[in-house]
């Protein structure tokens, strides 16, 4: 398997993933700035020009961070992030989805539409005309998974998976273009904090770390 990786939260949470279970794929750095992941050859394996992607042995392709994610835990993984049973997975998913849609696109497409602008204007579809109440809608959708998170320790009560990995991998996006998180969440800054303090966030921090060797 190869994973083609770049800046980004999307690409941060398969790293930190994989920085979770151990689980080791070659690497290559894709120039997003640049557009690397516009050009043909790129766009035959991933559509979209998504990154992260996830090349199988047998050429087959991921390009959705979450989906790359789930393939690898139910098949190298041993369910380490998803979840020990079908309840379990099922939770997972579900806080998933939210976290998806409370925070992820309303955060991303306010930054496409504001910070993100010169970069993504000539790339697809932005809304600078609504990129203000899209940050206001995810500072809500936070303040809604703040009453989730509650005591913690995370979102699934004592397990930590893939949804705190989603979520975090986009509150530190959030800080670093004009969405930071509000302090008055203590729930999630207090989250936050236990989240940080893993190796895995550290691991997934600089995504040139580890190319072209095992993760």
């Amino acid at each position: 398997m190869k994973l083609y990786q770049s800046l980004g939260p999307n690409p941060r949470v398969v790293l930190m993933y994989l920085a979770e279970t151990g689980i080791a794929v070659d690497r290559q750095l894709v120039d997003i700035m640049s557009a690397e992941n516009r050009q043909p050859d790129f766009c035959a394996k991933s559509p979209l020009g998504h990154t992260p992607l996830l090349e199988l042995d047998d050429g087959t392709c991921l390009a959705e961070s979450v989906a790359i994610c789930e393939y690898l835990d139910e098949t190298v993984g041993g369910h380490a992030m998803l979840g020990a049973t079908a309840e379990e997975r099922a939770q997972t998913r579900m806080f998933v989805r939210i976290v998806d849609q409370l925070v992820v696109v309303p955060m991303t497409a306010g930054f496409r539409g504001a910070e993100g602008l010169p970069m993504f204007q000539s790339r697809m579809l932005c809304l600078p005309d609504a990129a203000a109440d899209l940050k206001r809608l995810a500072a809500d959708g936070l303040a809604k998974v703040d009453g989730i998170v509650g005591a913690g320790p995370w979102l699934a009560a004592d397990r930590f998976s893939l949804a705190d990995i989603l979520l975090f991998s986009f509150v530190e996006f959030g800080a670093m273009v004009g969405q930071p998180l509000d302090p008055a969440l203590a729930n999630l800054a207090a989250w936050r904090d236990r989240v940080a303090a893993r190796p895995s966030a550290a691991a997934s921090a600089n995504p040139k770390l580890g190319i072209g060797e095992p993760a």
